[in-house]
């Protein structure tokens, strides 16, 4: 065995990506306060072949060092778009026919691998904020809910490892 080098990895250039099809999903960062935690969402959604990247309230915008730290050019790749409102970016985003999804500990809640999402729907997956998690408001506009397992002492994980995590399990089972 060894690894492989990064030409062997055969990746997408940045315009290969945006000419590429993309998953059902679109990522809304809810007042999200980490620059890093940005950067790293950027990368993640390139991974996955997202959409958009929506960045609401005082979630930070690029260009900026701290989140191109992370995010490793993602920014440059992913579409992104700013909302002073995660309101109004889930009222907008449901008038263009996307369910809503919070990731957040919420009556009613299931775990990642029990949510299905159906072809031809699209999503849009809302993160919130480190500490509060999504706004109450944007919970109510939602049209379901995935919280992720947890059997230690915590009760969140980083919201970039949350988006990792969901992405992973429901790209694993979306066919586009």
């Amino acid at each position: 065995m060894r690894k492989l080098t990064n030409d062997e990895l055969n990746r997408k250039s940045v315009k290969e990506f945006r000419a590429s099809e993309k998953s059902p999903f679109l990522l809304v960062l809810d007042n999200v306060r980490s620059l890093n935690n940005v950067g790293s969402i950027f990368r993640t959604a390139d991974a996955f072949l997202v959409e958009a990247v929506w960045l609401c309230g005082i979630t930070a915008t690029p260009p900026h060092r701290e989140i191109h730290k992370t995010a490793l050019g993602a920014t440059e790749s992913v579409e992104w778009k700013y909302f002073e409102s995660s309101v109004e970016a889930a009222r907008l985003l449901k008038e263009k026919g996307y369910l809503i999804v919070s990731v957040e500990q919420a009556e009613g809640a299931v775990s990642p691998d029990r949510f299905t999402a159906e072809p031809g729907r699209r999503y849009a997956l809302v993160f919130g904020h480190e500490i509060r998690g999504v706004s109450e408001e944007v919970v109510n506009l939602s049209d379901a809910c995935i919280e992720i397992p947890q059997y230690g002492t915590k009760h969140s994980f980083n919201v970039a490892v949350s988006a990792g995590i969901v992405l992973w399990e429901l790209a694993g089972h979306t066919k586009r």
